[in-house]
C-alpha cells in the first residue's frame, strides 16, 4: 500500500482540473455518502480531549474511501497542530487497500474547489472582486480556486488578526490580480462581487444588509450548529444552495438557526451540488440575484480528490 504525503498531493491536485473532477463526481449516479459521525475523546487527564470525525463514501465496483480526522485543541501546548487527519482509499471490489494520504491536505483542497465549484454556477460571470473573510489553513486554497473559475481582478483579504491577514495576502504574489488587506468588512462586503467566509465564528460576520444585487456568498468555515458567519438577512436575501442538503440541513448553524427560529425554511433550499451539477446550467436567474453556497463538507469530494491522487501520483 502507497503511502502520499501532502506536498504530492498538493501537486496532484490542480485546482482547475480538481474542480471539473469534482463536477464528474456529482453528476455520477450510485455513489453512497453515508453522513460523518462524530466522537468525542475524553482525556483522563482532565484536558480538554478531542473529536474523532469519521467520513465514509464508495461507488460500487469503484473505490472505496474513509477519511479520519481528530480535532485537539489542546495540541498547540506540544507542537502539534490541533488538526490532523488521513484518508484510506480501497477498491470496492476486493476491498484491498490501495493508498493512504494525507487528509490535511486532500481535505484543503477538495473544500476550496467544492466552493469554487458552485460559484461556477451560481456568481455572476462578470465578477471581478473576490472578498476573503478569515485567514487560516483554508484562505489560500478558497482564494486560489475561486480564481481559477472567474479570474478576479482585484482580490481583498480581511481578518481579525491583520497580520494573519497580510501572511495570507504574501503568498498569493504569483496571482495575476490585485491584493489588498482591508479592514472596514462592512465596506469590503458591500464593494463584492464574490465573499467567501472560513471562519470559527459563532456570531454573523456577514450581514443582510451589506450585500448588494448580484453578490454570490459562499458559506465554508460553520461546521456546526452552533456557528454562525451570516445573520438571518442575509439568508432571507439570498437563493440558497448547499453541497449536500442532508448535511448542511443537520450541521450547518447558518442553516440550522434561522430554520429554528423561523426566519427561513428547509424547503426555500434551492438545491445542491448533485442538482447543479447534473442539471449542468448556469443557476444564477438574473445579474441582480443575491445567491449563498453553504457547504459543510461532503465525503464524495474526499472520495473524488483521493481517486485523482492515486491515479496521478506514480508507485
Amino acid at each position: 500500500m502507497r503511502s502520499i504525503e501532502a506536498a504530492a498531493v498538493h501537486a496532484a491536485l490542480p485546482y482547475g482540473k480538481l474542480v471539473q473532477h469534482l463536477r464528474v463526481a456529482f453528476r455520477s449516479q450510485g455513489s453512497q455518502i453515508p453522513l460523518r459521525s462524530h466522537f468525542h475523546i475524553d482525556d483522563p487527564a482532565g484536558g480538554a480531549g478531542g473529536t474523532l470525525l469519521v467520513m465514509p463514501a464508495w461507488v460500487p465496483g469503484g473505490h472505496i474511501g474513509i477519511k479520519a480526522v481528530s480535532v485537539y485543541p489542546d495540541n498547540a501546548k506540544l507542537g502539534l497542530p490541533s488538526v490532523i487527519g488521513s484518508y484510506l482509499l480501497l477498491d470496492a471490489k476486493t476491498g484491498a487497500p490501495k493508498a493512504i494520504i494525507d487528509g490535511v491536505a486532500l481535505t484543503l483542497r477538495r473544500t476550496g474547489c467544492a466552493s469554487a465549484l458552485a460559484a461556477d454556477y451560481l456568481a455572476r460571470r462578470d465578477a471581478k472582486q473576490f472578498l476573503m473573510v478569515g485567514a487560516g489553513s483554508l484562505a489560500p486554497h478558497l482564494i486560489r480556486a475561486h480564481h481559477a473559475v472567474r479570474r478576479y481582478k482585484r482580490i481583498e483579504v480581511w481578518n481579525r488578526n491583520r497580520f494573519r491577514a497580510e501572511a495570507i495576502a504574501e503568498k498569493l504574489s504569483d496571482l495575476n490580480a490585485s491584493i489588498a488587506v482591508v479592514d472596514d468588512l462592512e465596506a469590503a462586503v458591500r464593494a463584492a462581487d464574490t465573499i467567501s467566509c472560513a471562519t470559527l465564528s459563532r456570531e454573523p460576520l456577514v450581514r443582510g444588509e451589506w450585500l448588494r444585487p448580484g453578490t454570490h456568498v459562499d458559506l465554508v468555515g460553520g461546521f456546526t450548529p452552533e456557528m454562525r458567519e451570516a445573520d438571518d438577512a442575509t439568508l432571507q436575501r439570498a437563493s440558497v444552495w448547499v453541497d449536500t442538503r442532508a448535511g448542511a440541513l443537520k450541521e450547518a448553524g447558518d442553516l440550522v438557526a434561522p430554520i429554528r427560529n423561523g426566519a427561513l425554511t428547509a424547503e426555500q433550499v434551492r438545491g445542491d451540488l448533485f442538482d447543479l451539477c447534473r442539471t449542468d446550467a448556469f443557476a444564477r436567474r438574473d445579474d441582480g440575484e443575491i445567491t449563498l453556497f453553504k457547504s459543510v463538507g461532503s465525503a464524495l469530494e474526499d472520495l473524488a480528490a483521493a481517486e485523482l491522487v492515486a491515479e496521478s501520483v506514480q508507485p
